[in-house]
């Protein structure tokens, strides 16, 4: 779909105001700050451990002075501030359906409106061959507006080369002054080393990859010989995709990557929502927000059974 088509930022931000964010406003009954944890907190005091704490919070190293599990209590800042690291390279504009880009679009317009629309703030670091733009973090729905269109126009031209990502949350750490939300949204069809860095900048913030997928990555229907090219490169070559034994690597080698980005995420202690061009946005969000909420009660609930067998 050409960017002539599509609706206005506008447009767009007024029809998904009406849809999924009425959607999330319904299923968080106003505590929308269920999306976040990690946000801007002070210490304030220690205390026993009880039922239902958050174990994030357990202090291991009184607990084990201590021999009984004591857990930080903060005092939690007002407001809240979320960054948005959006990588806008090449591979983003692919897509079966509707591109990759444009889910991006969409899932920042719904975050960063559910952010503002309670007083809060929002930045952004865009990525295109390279970081050139960051839009301090600001609030207000124009500068959601600002921002979205700022992305629909490509920061750089497209150059071939190859998206380093580590790039683009390097130069947002210095930018990203106190604790905050950050979204990573990629496809993270990457040069490799940004591991590393996604793991330095869960160490302060509570950071959530928002990784972005079209179905045909991983497999490719029998359409006979087609051109295929890099979006990353811009590399032709010619596939025959009647072949099974072609289709069978393909696929293959999408696995392996596949599990190659799943372990990278978990090695970089980051939580991922993962939003593919053919699927609901307001499904995929609610379906991340169960899934926190069901892993800290899974973890909270196991605490106590320790303690009793200690």
């Amino acid at each position: 779909m050409s960017d002539a088509v599509l609706p206005s930022p506008q447009a767009l931000l007024q029809k998904l105001e009406w849809t999924v964010l009425k959607r999330l406003d319904g299923a968080l009954q106003g505590d929308y700050r269920t999306l976040f944890r990690g946000h801007g907190v002070d210490l304030a005091d220690l205390r026993e451990y009880q039922l239902h704490d958050d174990v994030r919070h357990i202090d291991w190293n009184v607990t084990a002075r201590l021999t009984v599990p004591h857990v930080r209590e903060f005092l939690e800042e007002r407001d809240l501030t979320a960054w948005f690291l959006l990588d806008l390279s090449p591979s983003i504009d692919f897509g079966s359906q509707r591109r990759k880009r444009e889910v991006s679009e969409a899932f920042v317009g719904v975050m960063a409106s559910l952010v503002l629309r309670h007083g809060n703030r929002a930045g952004a670091v865009l990525y295109g061959n390279a970081v050139d733009t960051v839009l301090p973090a600001k609030g207000g729905r124009m500068h959601v507006l600002h921002l979205m269109q700022r992305m629909r126009a490509r920061p750089t031209a497209a150059a071939a080369g190859t998206t380093r990502l580590a790039d683009l949350i390097e130069r947002a750490r210095p930018s990203i002054k106190r604790r905050s939300a950050v979204f990573v949204i990629s496809d993270f069809i990457s040069e490799s080393g940004w591991e590393a860095s996604l793991a330095r900048l869960a160490q302060r913030h509570d950071v959530v990859a928002v990784r972005l997928y079209d179905p045909l990555e991983m497999t490719l229907p029998e359409l006979g010989l087609v051109l295929m090219q890099d979006a990353e490169t811009g590399e032709q070559i010619f596939v025959d995709t009647g072949a099974r034994g072609f289709r069978e690597r393909f696929e293959a080698a999408a696995a392996r990557r596949e599990a190659e980005l799943r372990g990278a995420l978990a090695r970089a202690g980051v939580d991922t929502l993962e939003l593919t061009t053919e699927g609901d946005l307001g499904d995929a969000i609610l379906s991340f927000v169960d899934a926190r909420r069901q892993r800290s009660r899974m973890v909270a609930g196991a605490m106590p059974l320790s303690r009793r067998h200690a």
